[in-house]
C-alpha cells in the first residue's frame, strides 16, 4: 500500500522517467489505458495511482515496482538494441531511443568539429555546453534538442547519458579520447574523427548551438561551471536530482534578451 505522502514524489518520478524515454503524456496515457488528464494529475500528485496502474507504469518504464518507488536510486543508461547486462531489480534503466542517440552524436560531433581543438574544451566544458544548448532550445521552442537528462551536482549540470554514448562513439571510431593537461589540471578531451551529418540538424537547432558556442566556448571548466551555478534551472533543483526542462521558464529575462557574459 502506498502512503498518501509519497504520491507527489511518485508523480514527479513518473514525469521524469516519461520525459527521459521521450513519451508524451498522451502516448503514456494510451499505453496505461487512462486519460491524458489523468496522467497530468498523477504527475502533479493530485491523483492517486491504483495498484494495477502502478504495475503497468513499471512494466512500460522497464523496471520493477520497488525500483519505481525507490526515489534515491540513480539510473543506468541503456542504449537502444543493447542487451540487458544486469537484472532490472538491481538498477533503474533509462532507454535512449535511436533517434535521440543519433541527435546526441551529431550535436557532439558538431561541437567537437567547431571548438574541440581549443585548449580549454575538455569533458567538463562539453557537459555545460550541451546543457545550455538543450535548455536554451527548450526555452525558445518548447521542444527538446538532444533531450539529455541532466543531474545537478556541485560541478554543475551533468548529462547522465554522456558516458554511455561516448563509449559507443569511441568503439565506432567516430571520436577519439585524449588525456591531456590544461595548465596544471588533468583534462579529458575528445577529438572528432568524422564530420557531423548536417542533414540531421535543423536550421533552428544549429542557430541555438552556434549561439551557445559563440558565447561560452572560450570559458574554461571553472568559469563555465560557476556560470551554470547561476542558471535558474540549476539553482531551483536539489543536489543529485534531475534538472527539469520546464524549470527553464522560471528564467528572467526570457531567452531573447537573456544575458551572457561577454568573451574577452
Amino acid at each position: 500500500m502506498i502512503n498518501d505522502s509519497i504520491y507527489e514524489k511518485l508523480g514527479h518520478r513518473i514525469k521524469e522517467l516519461r520525459e527521459r524515454v521521450g513519451f508524451s503524456q498522451d502516448t503514456l496515457a494510451k499505453m496505461i489505458k487512462i486519460s491524458r488528464s489523468a496522467i497530468s494529475q498523477i504527475e502533479s500528485g493530485e491523483r492517486k495511482i491504483a495498484t494495477d496502474e502502478l504495475i503497468r507504469f513499471a512494466e512500460i518504464l522497464h523496471m520493477p515496482v520497488e525500483t519505481l518507488l525507490d526515489f534515491k536510486r540513480q539510473p543506468e543508461v541503456i542504449l537502444e538494441k543493447e542487451r540487458k547486462v544486469k537484472s532490472p531489480r538491481q538498477v533503474m534503466r533509462i532507454n535512449v531511443p535511436q533517434k535521440n542517440l543519433q541527435k546526441f552524436k551529431e550535436v557532439l560531433l558538431y561541437i567537437l568539429n567547431k571548438v574541440g581543438s581549443k585548449p580549454n574544451i575538455g569533458e567538463t566544458v562539453i557537459y555545460k555546453l550541451l546543457y545550455f544548448m538543450d535548455f536554451n532550445f527548450y526555452e525558445k521552442y518548447e521542444e527538446q534538442l538532444i533531450g539529455a537528462t541532466y543531474i545537478r551536482n556541485r560541478f554543475g549540470p551533468t548529462p547522465i547519458e554522456f558516458e554511455k554514448i561516448v563509449k559507443k562513439m569511441l568503439s565506432d571510431e567516430e571520436i577519439e579520447k585524449v588525456k591531456s593537461q590544461y595548465f596544471t589540471y588533468p583534462q579529458t578531451k575528445y577529438l572528432p574523427r568524422q564530420r557531423p551529418d548536417l542533414s540531421k540538424l535543423k536550421a533552428n537547432e544549429i542557430e541555438v548551438i552556434d549561439d551557445v558556442l559563440n558565447r561560452l566556448s572560450d570559458m574554461n571548466a571553472t568559469q563555465i561551471s560557476e556560470y551554470s551555478h547561476g542558471d535558474v534551472p540549476w539553482v531551483t533543483t536539489d543536489d543529485n536530482k534531475v534538472i527539469e526542462y520546464e524549470s527553464v521558464f522560471y528564467r528572467t529575462p526570457p531567452y531573447s534578451v537573456r544575458e551572457y557574459p561577454e568573451n574577452n
